[in-house]
């Protein structure tokens, strides 16, 4: 399969509806045409004449700009989560959270971006003066997921719009109404037109945006599979590409004074967006002497659980998956590890009707030999495996062909850290789930993609790194 029909392939056809579905109820929202090949060419045109004003302008002005979107996203927090909460079952309270999340990394580049990107002397040889400047390099191609709508957008955007970059976005197909949310949030923020633009693309279109000569690079959070077939796309272009892809973090928990409130801790973890995040603790990994007692907790708490409603997010239930056939998806991979040998001690139950309820799990038994134990279970389950000491928890922790976080806990930090030094991956944490925060870099490595986000990194992708010498 070529890397093209790798990307019709992931929509099951060359010119995908754009749909918003409610996974709640499986009830359709809107739907969205794709673009008509003139307004790609229109959007490519757009961003490519925008970006010679754009990047003209004084750092201290974008980032003026760049404030404004953050305090749109606070403002408009309330009316963001609702969109996000019906379009892909975010929990309610997490959706505000997000919108308020992104209100921090805008502010944190408008803030930190004209030093961050500021010129760096460094010593000439042979007399003279040198520095190295950030200067941006052009048009951008942003490519983002369902799973965060409005995070993940924001930490791609943010630097690169106060660099002075412009952005031609193309979101999931899932989630149109918050893409188009993020236009409206630019544009009334004063972003100038063709400095952003979201762009309802078919992935036959996509393939075309990036050897386009005028886009510069690609940035894009998703599975392996589409992180391959844009890598190979721009690479046969010769484009940067930064690639955030899937994850399967090790969360090690070595010892605890209280065993029922560590898994109380790595259960909540692990339901946050339900189970549908990138670096999420989807492998347990706990100590013999306190593994049954972690494991009895994880399953009261699973089995206590019910469905309910995201837009309300009583406590003590749980919300739906971004999709029925997501949901669907996750079952049969809980099924097929169970048929080979795992143990389900609760959940994993696809519930009836068009909702996409699937019923949080908890599996252990997982063995090297079984394809779960190298899989990315990308939803509610907790599976837990169980270390006899510090070394064999290590060398579970990194058996994995992924590498984005990792967390270890320990009631001697000491321990714990010894351990996460070792860990094969781009974040690691010690007694602590993991690092978040807009000046906290985030990224992996192995199958998990290459390149940074957020913090002083998250500046450092796509610019050209000049180096201006004068011969005094």
């Amino acid at each position: 399969m070529t890397a093209t029909s790798a990307l019709r392939a992931r929509a099951g056809a060359d010119r995908p509806a754009y749909r918003s579905i409610d996974p709640a109820t499986g009830r359709v929202l809107a739907e969205f045409p794709t673009a008509a090949g003139a307004e790609v060419e229109e959007a490519l045109a757009a961003a490519d004449t925008a970006f010679r004003t754009w990047r003209a302008r004084p750092i201290e002005e974008r980032a003026a700009v760049a404030a404004r979107v953050g305090e749109l996203f606070a403002e408009r927090a309330e009316e963001l989560a609702v969109i996000a909460t019906q379009e892909m079952g975010k929990p309610i309270t997490e959706a505000r959270e997000e919108a308020q999340f992104c209100a921090e990394i805008f502010a944190y580049f408008a803030a930190q971006g004209p030093t961050l990107a500021a010129d760096q002397p460094i010593t000439a040889s042979g007399g003279g003066r040198a520095v190295i400047q950030k200067r941006p390099v052009g048009v951008l191609l942003g490519i983002m997921p369902w799973n965060y709508p409005y995070y993940q957008v924001a930490r791609f955007a943010a630097p690169n719009l106060v660099l002075g970059n412009t952005i031609v976005l193309k979101h999931a197909e899932s989630c149109p109404r918050a893409a188009r949310a993020l236009q409206q949030l630019m544009d009334e923020a004063g972003v100038p037109a063709g400095v952003y633009t979201n762009l309802f693309a078919s992935h036959a279109q996509i393939a075309a945006i990036i050897a386009d000569p005028r886009v510069q690079g690609v940035s894009l959070t998703g599975s392996e599979r589409a992180g391959a077939a844009v890598a190979e796309i721009a690479g046969r272009n010769l484009k940067k590409v930064v690639l955030e892809l899937g994850g399967s973090d090790p969360y090690v928990v070595l010892d605890t004074d209280d065993v029922k409130e560590s898994a109380r801790a790595a259960f909540a973890t692990r339901m946050g967006n339900t189970g549908q995040a990138c670096n999420s603790n989807k492998r347990m990994i706990v100590t013999a002497d306190i593994y049954d007692e972690f494991v009895a907790e994880l399953t009261r708490l699973a089995e206590a659980l019910t469905p309910g409603d995201p837009a309300e997010a009583v406590p003590g239930t749980f919300a739906p998956l971004s999709s029925r056939a997501a949901a669907e998806g996750l079952a049969v991979q809980i099924r097929e590890a169970v048929e080979a040998g795992a143990t389900l001690h609760a959940g994993g139950r696809l519930l009836e009707g068009p909702g996409a309820y699937l019923a949080p799990a908890v599996l252990t038994g997982i063995t090297p030999g079984m394809a779960a134990h190298h899989q990315e279970l990308f939803g509610p389950v907790a599976v837990v495996y169980r270390a006899a000491d510090d070394d064999e928890a290590l060398a579970l922790a990194n058996d994995t062909p992924y590498g984005l976080g990792g967390a270890v806990f320990s009631t001697d930090p000491d321990r714990a850290r010894r351990l996460a030094e070792s860990l094969e991956a781009g974040m690691a944490a010690v007694n602590a789930a993991e690092a978040e925060g807009a000046g906290m870099p985030f990224g992996g490595v192995k199958r998990s993609g290459y390149g940074r986000e957020l913090g002083p990194l998250g500046m450092d992708e796509f610019v050209n790194k000049r180096l201006l010498y004068i011969n005094d």
